[in-house]
């Protein structure tokens, strides 16, 4: 997977405080590999019964704020968790998933990797920097709510955590599931990760 560009000149920007991040749930989209960027796809029924069941989950932990993507698929999965935590709902703008432009609603293929590495931005899209730059001002502007804070919104912005804390993506990261984020301790130890349920 190739690496974002300018990410070493950004990873001090991330605030270190503890949170928990949670992909929405599947759309059709997701089942179809279409990209979908912020083109306002719904959550599909599978959708929804995997953030119940993130619900469930998350029911026992302690969360101060929901900071949720304002896209209909991460703002309802993040209105379906709230159920069990007792938890305002604040949707911050700046957690939308990466503009796509022309690529929306087509496939996600090797113009991808071009986008990852710089070499290609889709007309009307965000290049990489851009996106990396909002996704990390999005991130710290709900690490100031109340914490813990729990994240909702898209893979897109996780892959831009991960690779600026130093942390491999390659693995992917499936549709809702919660993932806690335990940061550097004085001795200067990484990132800690931990699913959740």
């Amino acid at each position: 997977m190739p690496p974002f560009v300018n990410c070493v000149t950004v990873t001090t920007m991330l605030r270190t405080r503890p949170f928990v991040y949670l992909r929405h749930g599947e759309t059709d989209w997701n089942l179809a590999n279409r990209c979908q960027g912020q083109t306002d796809v719904p959550l599909n029924a599978t959708g929804r019964e995997q953030a119940r069941r993130a619900r469930d989950a998350l029911a026992g932990v302690e969360i101060g704020t929901i900071c949720a993507s304002p896209l209909a698929r991460a703002y309802e999965t993040a209105k379906i968790v709230a159920e069990a935590v007792a938890a305002p709902i604040v949707a911050i703008d700046d957690l939308k998933e990466c503009r796509f432009g022309v690529r929306e609603g087509g496939p996600i293929g090797p113009w991808h990797g071009r986008w990852l590495s710089g070499a290609e931005t889709p007309p009307g899209g965000e290049t990489v920097g851009e996106f990396l730059t909002r996704a990390l001002r999005g991130i710290n502007a709900a690490l100031k709510r109340r914490g813990p804070v729990l994240i909702v919104a898209h893979r897109g912005i996780y892959r831009a955590v991960r690779r600026c804390i130093g942390i491999d993506d390659t693995g992917g990261l499936a549709n809702c599931h919660p993932i806690s984020h335990l940061p550097p301790g004085e001795g200067g130890q990484s990132w800690r990760i931990r699913p959740i349920g």
